[in-house]
């Protein structure tokens, strides 16, 4: 089983190199938090919005391919408060973002491997015992 985190997901939707090894990764499906919808929708559009890196059309396919990703099951969601206490921990005694342990938890408590392209995140992960696929 694979936990999918948002730096990897929007990497993917967002075509940034690597997203070509997060597909196969992907291919076989992943679970996430609902949190991720909201920060890769986030990263699509400061990509539009902020940075002026693409228009609109753009920015609302690559949301419409995420709102796919989900709703034909690539991307289980589950909700974020399964996972919060434990995230919250993780956080303070790590050093990492409740975001980020987020994802680590639910590794963890699901017993499977991290999918990330955040370098420190797959450190935390490693270091509490969660596999990680890293993809810079």
């Amino acid at each position: 089983m694979i936990v999918v985190d948002a730096s990897a997901l929007a990497k993917y939707v967002l075509k940034e190199e690597g997203w070509r090894e997060i597909r196969k990764v992907l291919e076989g499906g992943a679970v996430s938090v609902d949190h991720v919808v909201k920060e890769v929708s986030n990263a699509i559009w400061r990509k539009y919005a902020v940075l002026r890196l693409e228009d609109a059309e753009v920015a609302i396919r690559r949301y419409e391919l995420l709102v796919k990703l989900v709703r034909s099951g690539v991307v289980v969601l589950e909700n974020e408060l399964k996972y919060l206490e434990k995230a919250f921990r993780i956080a303070i005694e790590n050093g990492v973002t409740v975001y980020d342990a987020l994802y680590i938890a639910q590794a963890l408590e699901l017993g499977a491997q991290l999918l990330t392209s955040n370098r420190g995140q797959a450190d935390v992960a490693a270091r509490l015992g969660a596999n990680s696929i890293y993809i810079p």
